[in-house]
């Protein structure tokens, strides 16, 4: 068994949330909303465009590149 000191990060840094890509994540969840709810058929093909990029850059990865 190897000893690990209590309450230390794992890792070399612990990882913190950066508030820009919270917002990043926020502005597309919210611009999907809003093209849904004005015309879901017209819009249908800028909201799959946003939500794949949602799932690629946000969902595949914990932080941002």
């Amino acid at each position: 068994m190897i000893p690990v000191v209590p309450g230390k990060p794992r890792g070399e840094h612990a990882r913190k949330g950066d508030d820009r890509y919270i917002e990043g994540q926020r502005l597309l969840v919210e611009a999907m909303k809003y093209l849904a709810k004005d015309d879901p058929q017209g819009n249908r093909n800028a909201i799959e465009l946003l939500s794949e990029h949602f799932r690629t850059q946000f969902r595949m990865t914990d932080r941002p590149n």
